[in-house]
């Protein structure tokens, strides 16, 4: 069965069309990692292996053109939500699992595909041991003028505000403040919505 997920997670990343040169390496790298056999989750906190799968459930707008920051206790940054890829999970239902666990909803998919749209390797930072995260950006729709519920467990134990931002706003934002990776990520997500 192992084998197998590892194959649908190679077929989601071959499938993927990078945004530049940058993406394009991270998608080649990530298939060699996939392809090598080491473990690709997360089997014991904080960081064995020192290289395993995340996603990112990136709440978006489309209409008002805005996308859900966070504050993240852990890596004292403003990201999206989402989390480690279980053992054995395919990461389109990471994607769900997270905000069913984080937020009490059901996510519904931006694009009608289980397909991520972004994929980063990056360093991580802040109060956790530095390992890195192989991250698949997933994006669901949602409307910015409904609130989040931020009163569930796992909510009030992970982050602390939440913040709409417009596309500009993030794109104005000190990159230091977020993920390396969300101006180009914004810049895709916008492609896309064209």
């Amino acid at each position: 069965m192992q084998k197998s997920i590892n194959e649908q997670i190679k077929k989601l990343v071959t499938q993927m069309i990078p945004f530049d040169n940058t993406e394009k390496l991270h998608i080649e790298d990530t298939i060699k990692w996939i392809d090598s056999g080491e473990e690709i989750f997360r089997i014991e906190k904080p960081a064995i292996p020192p290289k395993h799968l995340v996603c990112y459930t990136v709440f978006v707008d489309p209409i008002l053109k805005k996308i859900l920051l966070l504050e993240h206790k852990k890596s004292l940054l403003l990201l999206p939500n989402g989390g480690h890829v279980d053992k054995g999970e395919l990461p389109f239902n990471t994607a769900l699992r997270e905000i069913r666990e984080e937020m009490d909803e059901e996510g519904m998919f931006l694009f009608d595909s289980k397909l991520p749209l972004f994929i980063t390797q990056v360093e991580t930072v802040g109060l956790t041991t530095s390992h890195t995260d192989v991250d698949l950006w997933y994006v669901f729709k949602r409307d910015s003028t409904v609130p989040i519920n931020d009163n569930t467990v796992e909510f009030k134990r992970e982050f602390g505000n939440y913040y709409w931002l417009t596309f500009p706003e993030v794109l104005a934002m000190d990159i230091k403040k977020s993920d390396p990776n969300i101006h180009r990520f914004l810049n895709k997500l916008e492609l896309r919505l064209i």
